[in-house]
């Protein structure tokens, strides 16, 4: 005994459970909250300050990344979660301590550490 062949009106197994289910179109490449919009300045930020420390000033690069990590956790603490994109993680708290936390540790990192001789 064989299987009976799939019609065209029967989808094939799985289909349907991807974007097209959900309402979305396959082409789509641009943030659909403005959380998301703005996890992409701060992405940019961070960017700006690992560059930074590439070319040799590490403290300023660190505080461009601290800095960057603080607003995040301000945009988090003002955004509700439908909004906040991929800013938000778990509860907003936790993502607003764990991100002002961190980039509160590297700005103290960055003024506390002498400088070396070369």
């Amino acid at each position: 005994m064989s299987e009976p062949e799939p019609t065209e009106a029967s989808p094939p197994a799985g289909a349907g459970a991807g974007a097209e289910a959900n309402g979305e179109t396959e082409g789509r490449r641009y943030p659909s909250t403005i959380g998301g919009m703005f996890y992409l300045v701060v992405l940019a930020g961070t960017a700006v300050g690992i560059g930074i420390v590439w070319t040799g000033n590490w403290r300023l690069g660190t505080e461009w990344m601290a800095g960057s990590l603080i607003f995040a956790a301000l945009l988090r603490l003002v955004l509700p979660r439908k909004d906040a994109g991929m800013l938000a993680v778990r509860n907003r708290v936790f993502d607003c301590l764990l991100l002002a936390g961190v980039g509160g540790i590297l700005i103290f990192l960055a003024v506390t550490i002498p400088n070396q001789p070369v």
